[in-house]
Order: C-alpha cells, then structure tokens, then sequence
C-alpha cells in the first residue's frame, strides 16, 4: 500500500510540473525562480468498521451458558505431567483422588499435578490401573485447594447434545472446545502406549468437540457443568492421518464405577468384561497380512484352558465373527458378558480347523 501512495503522489506532482512549464511556455516567460502553487490532495481518513447489533437473546444466553460452565468445571480439571508424558485429569472427591487415562501414566507411579487455574504443583502417587479401559486413579498427598468435579448420568446423554472438552491440549493448561455428542455406544480400541498393553472403550461416547494430544483424561461435560465422560483417543485415518471432529470419551458412569472399585478395593474388582483367558497377539502371513489372533498362551484353569485352547492355536472366529487381529478379538469379546458361552474358531496345527465352546470368565484386573 505504501509504495503505490507514494507511486501516485509523484504522478500527480509530475503532472502539476508538466501543466506549469506548458503554460510558461506558452506565454513566452522564463518561469525559473518564479514559485508556483498547487492544491493538496487529501484522502479521506479510514473509518471504523460498523458496530453489528447485539446477537439474538438465544446466542447471548447460549454464550452466557458457555461461561457459567468453564467457570464451575475449570477448577476441578488438572494437568498431569510425568517424566515421559503429559496428559489432563479431573478431580473425583475431596481426599484428592483424580481420574485420568492409564496410557497418560503409562509405567509411572507418581506424577505432578497442576491445576489448570494455575498453582503450584502437587505431588501425587498412582493408586492403581485399569489398562483394559484405559482408566487410572492418582492420590494427590495434599488435598487442599481442590475442588472436586460434579459427574453426571452418561446414561442420560443424547445424540446431538452440546458438550465442552477441557484439558491440556500440547501442555496448553485450561483449554476448552466446543461440539455436540455425535453418537453413542461405540466399541474402540487403542494401541498400546507408553509400555502398557491396548485398552478397548466399550460405550464410548464420539464427540465432534476436537481432542487433541493432551486432552487425554480429561472432561467431556455437558450444559449443566457434569462431567459426562473422559477424552481417551481422537479416531486417525490410516491413510489421512488425524480425522477432526471424531473423538472418543469414556463414558462416566464407567469412570465412576472403575474409580470408586479403585479407591475401596484398590483394584478393579468387578471389570464386567468378558475374556476368554488367554495371551494373545496377531498371527500374520509370509506378505504380513493379519490372518488371526495367535495364542500364546493360556491361564491355567481359566476359561479357554477348560475349553481346551492351548497356545499355539490361532483363533479365526467368535460366533462366526471373523477375528483377523487381536483388536478386533477385544472388540468382539467386548460385546459379550462373563459367564455367556461362545463357539470359537481355531486353526491348528498343519491347518486343521476346529470349533469349541467357551463359557466366558470375567477380565482379571
């Protein structure tokens, strides 16, 4: 912009020049030493941009609500940060216990807590884990200045509702997103992370509300400042990479019942999970195409050993269902409960095939 206004100030001044000399020209006079004048031209000074008119009432006590909401919640949501990692958690009572994700802690057995209104940090020990459902309980030792979150009815959360994510998205403290609750009941696995095996979200709660690196273990509320579910896992396309606005929360009304099993029992004691009782990782072909899930190995007097699994064999199928990898074993296992039985395919050696029943047992801890 500068460099064409100072173009057009030296056309102008060159035409004011050109029209003088002519006119002394043409009047026969020498027009050296004589001054001559000329007329400034001005440009008008910028205005400001117009003043739009107050939003309807609906967007101002929407954007009202917004406010109501990060005040109440933001206090009760917390960064955690160990040597290897940095995620969020939320404060579950007044003693100090805090929810996060397993993988946020991953082998870590404390962790400095911060919370996201600032403070100094607090030191807090590992209570115990559930790897299973990605779920961890930390004890802050002093409990003083926390305010423990309010948890609502996952239960009760509906397709289309608006929520709030907030956490530590990048080590950025107390951010919040905005989205609606896309869909319930989904079943997701995520891969293994920071030394502990994949976990399986069962009920999961897909969210538009972007979750970020970080934003793990922390809240997905509602309009009503209850916590709703915790951010696990943001859905990655294996050719695309990241794909926004698909994000999965755990469930609270599983977050409270694994938290609270933790808390009195020190373990989970009741996952409310099928397994099959075994060890198991993903069988591939010469080319590394997945083509089963192969037993390594089998928990003597669990449920697959009664059913005569021994390691070695290769599962094919779950009720027909075919299981190519072990996340999609999880996934399937995952819709079934402890004491259902099962018809599991196997491939054994020199490629016999058979099928077995297995009364399912209950996923240990």
């Amino acid at each position: 912009m500068r460099i064409s206004r100072l173009s057009a100030w030296t056309v102008a001044a060159a035409l004011l020049i050109g029209a003088t000399g002519c006119q002394a020209d043409a009047d026969g006079g020498d027009a050296a030493g004589e001054a001559t004048s000329a007329t400034q031209v001005t440009t008008p000074a910028p205005t400001s941009a117009a003043l739009l008119p107050e939003p309807p009432a609906e967007v101002s006590a929407l954007q009202s609500r917004y406010e109501q909401v990060i005040k109440a919640v933001l206090p009760s949501i917390v960064q955690v940060t160990t040597s290897e990692s940095l995620g969020s958690g939320v404060v579950f009572d007044a003693e100090g216990h805090i929810i996060t994700n397993a993988h946020v802690l991953g082998r870590a057995r404390e962790a400095e807590v911060t919370l996201a209104t600032g403070g100094e940090p607090k030191r807090a020990e590992l209570v115990n884990l559930f790897p299973a459902g990605d779920l961890a309980v930390l004890k802050v030792a002093d409990p003083s200045g926390l305010t423990p979150a309010r948890f609502g009815r996952s239960s009760e959360v509906q397709v289309g509702q608006i929520v709030l994510a907030l956490g530590n998205p990048l080590g950025y403290s107390g951010s919040v997103t905005q989205g609606i609750v896309s869909a319930l009941g989904r079943t997701v696995s995520a891969p293994a992370q920071n030394g502990l095996p994949g976990a399986t979200i069962i009920d999961a709660i897909q969210t538009s509300a972007p979750i970020n690196r970080g934003n793990s273990g922390g809240a997905l509320v509602d309009l009503r400042g209850q916590v709703v579910g915790i951010p696990t896992l943001a859905a990655v396309d294996p050719q695309l990479g990241a794909a926004p606005g698909i994000g999965f929360a755990i469930p609270s009304d599983t977050a409270v019942d694994i938290a609270r099993q933790i808390i009195q029992h020190g373990k989970v004691v009741n996952s409310r999970r099928a397994a099959l009782g075994i060890s198991a990782g993903t069988a591939i072909d010469l080319f590394g195409n997945p083509t089963g899930v192969l037993v390594s190995a089998v928990t003597p007097g669990g449920a697959a050993d009664r059913a005569g699994i021994r390691p070695g064999d290769v599962i094919l199928s779950i009720n027909g269902r075919p299981t190519r990898t072990s996340y999609t074993l999880s996934q399937i296992l995952a819709t079934y409960k402890p004491g259902e039985t099962v018809r599991v395919e196997l491939r054994r050696a020199f490629g016999r095939t058979t099928t077995v029943e297995v009364t399912l047992e209950e996923l240990p801890s």
